[in-house]
């Protein structure tokens, strides 16, 4: 469609947003605020943290459900949910996603409408028939993945422990930038959802959680070691192959101590990880000294052997390998003897004489390759 044929939806959009937020909007919001009995210095804020687009005081932008969020919100807080402490982190990071959500499901259905004989009456349609279901749905989704991460977190934290331990991976695309500037932008998005979708895939098939994707990255955990090697040498062998659309990928693994704060992960493995990643070879995998460890049935390090962080020169060179190369069976516990022995992954290592990046200046690295590479 060109320019000149374009199609101004405005005319449809108030019907749109009556229907959405519950009603046209009738309410300031000062009438807000009073009316839900919370300070206006508080609304102001909780509607800045959720990304919401600021008005002035005699603007009529809000309807009674706004009212009821605040008074919601307020609720939470009175029950110690929303703490002073995790109150601006929590609402900032609702903003955010239903953001993201909303712009991809605003685009989806006004494409929808446009391709309608009366794209005006479409939009109004398509959101009637649309957003219950997609809302209902939503809502199974949250209540299904509550559901799962409640059940491990709550273990967690019986134990005691204020940190877990797992193995914390990324995944990029080689060569991003380079493609990013010869593809059109209908076959960019195609690439990277591409990419997106089968490593999502490949992660989640083996029980391993997507913490986030970032255009050419995926970041994700598993608890361990080996399922993150199983999945990084999978998704790099797909890269490798010239038959597969799947792109050319690095990766880096480190097992560690982790912090998890609303849906992220944070700490020096998760650090580690991420600079691994960096000097890592086109279609290679490169793990720490923690992950090494465990592949090879070894002890892990204690935390206080954690790499140095002084700072040094991210200049991306992991010198010459080692020429002593290595091949481990990981210990398959005390069930071990009772299992064949060949189901068993097995791992060939090259020590990495030197990988200074910034942060760490002395860090142990290992390229990791199938014993049948």
């Amino acid at each position: 469609m060109s320019e000149s044929d374009s199609i101004d939806l405005g005319d449809s959009y108030e019907e749109v947003e009556s229907f959405l937020l519950g009603g046209p909007p009738t309410l300031t919001r000062l009438e807000v605020a009073e009316r839900a009995g919370v300070p206006m210095e508080l609304a102001t804020e909780l509607w800045r943290l959720l990304g919401f687009v600021q008005v002035t005081d005699e603007t009529v932008a809000f309807t009674a459900s706004d009212v009821q969020a605040l008074r919601l919100a307020v609720d939470l807080m009175e029950l110690d949910i929303l703490s002073p402490d995790s109150q601006a982190a929590l609402v900032r990071t609702w903003g955010r996603s239903f953001a993201r959500l909303a712009e991809w499901q605003a685009t989806l259905l006004t494409d929808l409408a446009i391709e309608a004989k009366d794209p005006g009456v479409g939009l109004a349609e398509i959101a009637t028939e649309v957003v219950p279901r997609v809302e209902a749905l939503q809502s199974y989704v949250w209540r299904r993945h509550l559901a799962s991460t409640a059940n491990r977190l709550l273990a967690t934290a019986s134990a005691g422990e204020p940190e877990q331990t797992m193995a914390v991976c990324f995944v990029d695309i080689v060569g991003y930038t380079t493609q990013s500037k010869s593809l059109e932008e209908a076959e960019l998005v195609e690439w990277i959802e591409r990419f997106e979708q089968a490593a999502t895939t490949a992660v989640i098939d083996r029980g391993g959680r997507v913490i986030k994707t970032i255009g050419d990255e995926i970041l994700f955990t598993t608890d361990e070691a080996s399922t993150a090697a199983e999945i990084a040498l999978a998704l790099t062998a797909r890269g490798r192959d010239s038959d597969d659309l799947f792109p050319d990928v690095r990766a880096g693994i480190a097992y560690g101590a982790v912090v998890n704060r609303l849906g992220d992960v944070f700490g020096a493995t998760v650090n580690i990880a991420s600079r691994l990643t960096s000097v890592a070879r086109p279609g290679t995998v490169v793990v720490d000294r923690g992950a090494h460890a465990v592949l090879t049935g070894e002890d892990a390090p204690d935390a206080d052997e954690a790499p140095s962080d002084e700072a040094a020169t991210a200049d991306g060179d992991t010198g010459p390998e080692d020429s002593r190369e290595s091949t481990a069976t990981p210990d398959a516990g005390p069930e071990a003897d009772n299992q064949d022995q060949d189901d068993s992954p097995s791992y060939q290592f090259r020590r990495i004489r030197r990988v200074s990046v910034k942060g760490y200046s002395r860090l142990e690295a290992w390229r990791l390759r199938p014993t049948k590479d």
